[in-house]
């Protein structure tokens, strides 16, 4: 399988695991070469078609083909890992040491979900959408278990929710290591949810208790009842100055992006020199309803030195990024104030 992996920053070899470099997520759209990539198996073997079953009135086995004949959507999304920022957390959580650029923006299209949904008619009885993926293998020292999610019925019917059965990402089919030849994606949701390599759809009667759905991708806080990862946190990513850059005396410009799964930025503010007051940037408005948004801040400039940077956002539903990390067992949802420090010379 020819697979182009040598633009990123890798974090494991297998599975394959990496970052997307910083000077790519200075652009609108990752290149898919440069987007992160985030697998818990190896590169699986795919049936190459799509069943959708279970409690249904109607059983679907689609292909690819009858799949893109389909009325397609494309919709602009940015995804994030889980457990990006996981390395921030101390004492250091399980997981894999993602350092803060497990994220990447691209345009995914494919078939509504809720067309197919509605194509297969779920039965009354029905609760919960189960997805699985072809990618399968031990897991930590256990049996032999496949990828796979769930949602709620009414959440995955629901067409605000915009979820898609994708082919595509950035206008070409979907790579290997991105899922081809299908993937769900989950607009809003951490990247978890959009499962790859999707082979399998089942209406389920029952609540989906699988590893990656009650086990793994859970908050285990130390001090209050568990909960699910869900939704993105709104975060701040400082893209310009790089970490410990050199910097000329004078007035510079300071560049970003800004997500959240739970609704557009509506703030992002810097912070310069440790507790210093914070300052509004200037937050580019949406260009849809679940793509990152570009943030500056003009810098009047200070003395030679060591100067440190923090950027934080706000978004629509009034969430903003804490000063601390929130630890948790197994380190997801890190969306701390981002800390830079750079030099003037």
């Amino acid at each position: 399988m020819d697979v182009d992996r040598s633009q990123l920053v890798m974090v494991k070899t297998e599975p394959f695991n990496a970052e997307t470099p910083l000077d790519a997520l200075r652009e609108p759209v990752t290149p898919t070469v440069r987007h992160y990539v985030r697998s818990n198996f190896s590169l699986p073997d795919h049936p190459g078609t799509l069943t959708i079953g279970g409690a249904v009135e109607r059983t679907l086995t689609l292909t690819l083909d009858e799949l893109r004949a389909m009325p397609a959507t494309t919709l602009t999304v940015t995804l994030e890992c889980a457990g990006n920022g996981r390395i921030g957390l101390m004492p250091l959580p399980t997981g894999e040491p993602w350092a803060g650029n497990a994220v990447g923006t691209a345009r995914w299209t494919g078939v509504p979900l809720h067309l197919l949904l509605e194509q297969a008619v779920p039965r009354a009885d029905g609760v919960e959408v189960f997805f699985g993926g072809a990618d399968h293998g031990p897991y930590k020292g256990g049996p032999d278990i496949a990828f796979g999610r769930a949602l709620a019925l009414d959440r995955a019917r629901d067409p605000a929710t915009q979820a898609l059965v994708a082919w595509a990402m950035n206008d070409a089919p979907l790579p290997p290591d991105h899922g081809a030849p299908l993937r769900l994606v989950m607009p809003g949701w951490y990247g978890m949810a959009s499962v790859k390599w999707l082979a399998k759809i089942e209406v389920l009667t029952t609540p989906y208790e699988g590893q990656f759905q009650t086990k793994s991708y859970q908050f285990e806080w130390p001090d209050r009842p568990r909960e699910a990862v869900t939704t993105i946190f709104p975060r701040a990513l400082i893209t310009d100055p790089a970490p410990s850059d050199t910097l000329p005396r004078g007035p510079y410009t300071v560049r970003g992006k800004a997500w959240s799964g739970t609704g557009p930025i509506t703030a992002v503010e810097v912070s310069i020199d440790g507790a210093g007051e914070w300052l509004p940037a200037h937050v580019a408005p949406p260009t849809g309803p679940y793509a990152w948004q570009e943030w500056h801040f003009d810098w009047a400039g200070a003395e030679p030195g060591r100067h440190v940077f923090r950027a934080r956002a706000t978004d629509a539903a009034g969430k903003c990024q804490p000063d601390s990390p929130a630890w948790n067992r197994l380190g997801y949802g890190n969306n701390a104030v981002q800390v830079l420090a750079f030099d003037v010379r």
